[in-house]
């Protein structure tokens, strides 16, 4: 074999393997990434269905119950709401009234199973897309009642 194609062979082997490690890392990027909705565009079909992604908003007033470990509860943007089921343990913020965000799937009944809860963390803090959906669901709330 001559050099030159040796050198060919040696670079076509390289893009090979360049091409299947790009592909393998795309796949875990689609198989890990995960979207976040407000409880409108859940309500509206824009989620997913069968995959994992997440919803935020509020903790809806009175919606919390508890069942030993398994705990009920609804995420409200002040438009819609979300009932959720979770089991386990609930961060020590997670409050009625207050920022949380939720991973999860939604069923075929429309109940969001949980398999993690994120509460916010003080005060003056709310996850950015949370706090965007619930601006928006006020917006047309307020160009509704007009």
């Amino acid at each position: 074999m001559k050099a030159r194609h040796k050198r060919l062979g040696l670079i076509l082997g390289g893009l090979v393997l360049l091409i299947g490690a790009t592909a393998l890392v795309l796949s875990a990027f689609k198989d890990n990434l995960v979207f976040f909705h407000t409880p409108t565009e859940v309500a509206e079909g824009k989620a997913p269905t069968g995959r994992t992604f997440r919803i935020g908003g509020m903790v809806e007033a009175g919606s919390i119950k508890r069942e030993g470990v398994l705990v009920h509860f609804a995420v409200t943007d002040t438009a819609r709401s979300i009932n959720v089921v979770y089991q386990g343990p609930l961060p020590d913020l997670f409050k009625e009234g207050k920022g949380a965000v939720v991973q999860g799937k939604l069923g075929d009944d429309g109940v969001f199973t949980a398999s993690e809860v994120l509460a916010k963390h003080d005060e003056n803090y709310m996850p950015p897309e949370a706090q965007h959906a619930i601006d928006q669901a006020q917006k047309t709330a307020q160009t509704v009642q007009q």
